[in-house]
């Protein structure tokens, strides 16, 4: 299988770079995976509607770029699908199983995703009702998908 990740913003903080790290060197013996970075938008702080949607809308013409038209996508979104661990591995393992070996996660910007991108979106996924910091949500996700992996091969992993 191969897995994109493409997320807004650079990674700076070292501590989530080298979580990622461990995990990506991880997933390589399962599968393919990439990580794309695309510049966020600059912006003030204080933004109208318009203004955010202008941001969100540079954002997600970046994200669209590059995502392979064959491609399954799952959007990271609040008002997304929750699911356990159990259930994303089985959301995985289906799509294997469907012929569907691209697999291309996107993780917005501190704004969230352009209506483009969502509707670009095969499954919207949930991690929590929280707001979480999106630097934050890629260490969670790539470990997430490790763990679909060691699950649907009946693999040991910590609970």
């Amino acid at each position: 299988m191969n897995i994109t990740i493409i997320s807004v913003g650079k990674l700076k903080e070292k501590y989530l770079k080298q979580g990622i790290e461990e995990y990506v060197k991880r997933l390589r013996s399962y599968a393919t995976i990439q990580l794309i970075e695309v510049p966020d938008e600059k912006a003030p702080e204080k933004l109208s509607e318009a203004q955010m949607t202008e941001v969100m809308d540079k954002e997600g013409e970046r994200i669209l770029a590059k995502i392979n038209a064959d491609s399954h996508v799952v959007t990271l979104e609040i008002q997304g699908k929750q699911l356990t661990s159990e259930g994303l591995a089985q959301q995985m393992d289906q799509l294997a199983t469907h012929g569907k070996s691209k697999v291309t996660f996107v993780i917005g910007g501190s704004l969230g995703l352009s209506e483009a991108v969502r509707k670009r979106s095969d499954f919207a996924l949930s991690f929590s009702k929280m707001t979480l910091p999106h630097q934050l949500m890629r260490l969670v996700l790539v470990e997430q998908v490790y763990r679909s992996f060691r699950i649907n091969r009946n693999e040991p992993y910590h609970k």
